[in-house]
C-alpha cells in the first residue's frame, strides 16, 4: 500500500475479487475521467481475497500512480466489508464507490460530486434503470428486490444495488457496513439517520472480462432475510434530538497528558 501523502477531496473505494483483467482499464479509465478533469481524489482497491493476478498487477501500476492504495483482506469478507474496510482507509472529505467489474462508468462521479457539493443532498445513489445491460435473469432478480424492498422497508430509492454512488465521509463511516449484505441498504439506513439522499441515472455497461459473483440464488433469498433485518434495525432506530432552547454544556476537558 503506497503511504499516504495528503488528505484529497475525493476517496474512490473499488472492492475487488478476482478482477485481473479490469483492474488496469479501470484504472486507465478512472485516470482519464476523473484525475485527469482535475479532481484531487485517491483510489483505493480493496481486494477481498483474489485468487487470480489482481494484486500483481495491482502493485504493478501502483509504482507510477502515488494516488492508486491497495489494502487487502486475510480472509473473504464480501462486498460490504470491503466498503467498510475501505472507509476506513479512507482519506478523503467525500467518499465514492464503484464495482471493479467496469459496469459502472467512472464518469458518472463528477456529476455526483456536483450535487454533493451544491448542497443539494448528502448521498448520491446511482439508477442504472435506463441503462441496465445485464441478462433478463439478473433484471429480473432486481425487479422483485426492488418491489419487495419497497413494501417491507417504504424506500422510494429505486436502484439501491448499483455500485456507483457517493456521499459525505461523516456519513459513510457511519454506516454499518461490517454487516453482510448492508451494501444493499445504505440508502435506507442513510435516510433514516435524516440525510439527503438523492438518485441520479447513470450509465451501465455489459462486464467484458472476468465473472459475476452474484447470481439469482446467492442475491435473492439474503436478500430477503436482510431486509426483515434492516425492517426491524428501522423501528429500533433512535436518536432523540435535543430542544433549541437548553442550555449549552460544554464536555468537561481532558486531563492533561501524564495524568
Amino acid at each position: 500500500m503506497n503511504p499516504p501523502t495528503h488528505n484529497p477531496l475525493l476517496s474512490i473505494i473499488l472492492p475487488a475479487l478476482n478482477e485481473q483483467d479490469n483492474v488496469e482499464p479501470l484504472i486507465q479509465e478512472i485516470t482519464e475521467k476523473v484525475l485527469d478533469k482535475g479532481i484531487d481524489a485517491e483510489v483505493i482497491i480493496v481486494d477481498d481475497g483474489s485468487t487470480d493476478q489482481t494484486v500483481p498487477r495491482l502493485l504493478a501500476l501502483m509504482t507510477t500512480r502515488p494516488w492508486l492504495r491497495l489494502v487487502r483482506h486475510q480472509t473473504r469478507g464480501g462486498p460490504s466489508a470491503a466498503m467498510w474496510t475501505g472507509f476506513r482507509q479512507a482519506r478523503g472529505a467525500i467518499f465514492a464507490t464503484l464495482d471493479a467489474d467496469r459496469q459502472n462508468d467512472p464518469g458518472d462521479l463528477l456529476a455526483m460530486l456536483d450535487i454533493i457539493q451544491s448542497g443539494k443532498a448528502d448521498m448520491v445513489q446511482g439508477d442504472r434503470s435506463a441503462h441496465r445491460r445485464d441478462n433478463w435473469i439478473r433484471r429480473m432478480s432486481s425487479w422483485v428486490g426492488r418491489k419487495t424492498r419497497g413494501l417491507l422497508l417504504r424506500d422510494p430509492v429505486r436502484d439501491t444495488a448499483c455500485a456507483a454512488r457517493m456521499m459525505k465521509r461523516e456519513l459513510g463511516l457511519l454506516l454499518p457496513l461490517h454487516l453482510r449484505g448492508m451494501h444493499r441498504f445504505i440508502s435506507v439506513y442513510l435516510r433514516m439517520t435524516g440525510a439527503k439522499v438523492a438518485e441520479m441515472p447513470v450509465n451501465h455497461r455489459p462486464r467484458v472480462a472476468g465473472k459475476a459473483k452474484f447470481g439469482i440464488w446467492n442475491r435473492a433469498l439474503p436478500g430477503l432475510r436482510d431486509c426483515f433485518a434492516v425492517r426491524w434495525m428501522k423501528s429500533r432506530y433512535c436518536v432523540p434530538a435535543l430542544k433549541d432552547d437548553a442550555p449549552f454544556s460544554a464536555p468537561p476537558a481532558a486531563p492533561p497528558a501524564g495524568e
